[in-house]
């Protein structure tokens, strides 16, 4: 079957047209991904530390806050979350974002226990349990540890 050249043009038109729609939309999911990840909190370990403690309070109309930091693969982290003295409620659920794209997470407590699988930037979100919250301010208290590579080298080499 034969095609005139005008219905050539309209096809090559429709699939240019596709090619770009698609090509904006992804453009547009990464500029938002992007903007996401430079507003979140960077979490700063001190020369020498192996654990950083972040605190914070997520206000009634607040249902998380992102946080991040780097770590290599193999290195052995820790990560748990507990109630802020002085609040009402609790922000206790905590979700660690890989940079490969996995994500694990808990409510409460640990939330995260083992081997990193990948050097980057990991992101930390911290939200409150939607199914306990009465719509008062609640507070957090996160402990980020990530032992350095030499210590973890015994937890994770058989990962």
């Amino acid at each position: 079957m034969m095609l005139s050249n005008n219905n050539k043009t309209t096809l090559t038109s429709a699939r240019a047209l596709k090619i770009l729609l698609l090509s904006a939309s992804l453009i547009s999911v990464g500029a938002s991904s992007a903007l996401a990840k430079t507003s979140d909190t960077p979490i700063h370990f001190a020369k020498g530390a192996i654990s950083s403690v972040v605190t914070g309070k997520l206000k009634p109309n607040e249902e998380e806050r992102w946080y991040r930091f780097n770590a290599s693969a193999a290195q052995y982290a820790v990560i748990n979350i507990a109630p802020l003295t002085g609040t009402p409620e609790t922000a206790n659920v905590g979700v660690l974002h890989m940079p490969n794209g996995k994500y694990d997470g808990t409510k409460g407590g640990i939330i995260y226990q083992g081997c990193l699988p990948e050097t980057g930037e990991y992101r930390l979100r911290i939200a409150r349990n939607l199914m306990a919250t009465h719509g008062k301010t609640a507070g957090y208290k996160a402990e980020v540890m990530v032992l350095p590579k030499f210590a973890s080298k015994s937890l994770c080499e058989n990962n």
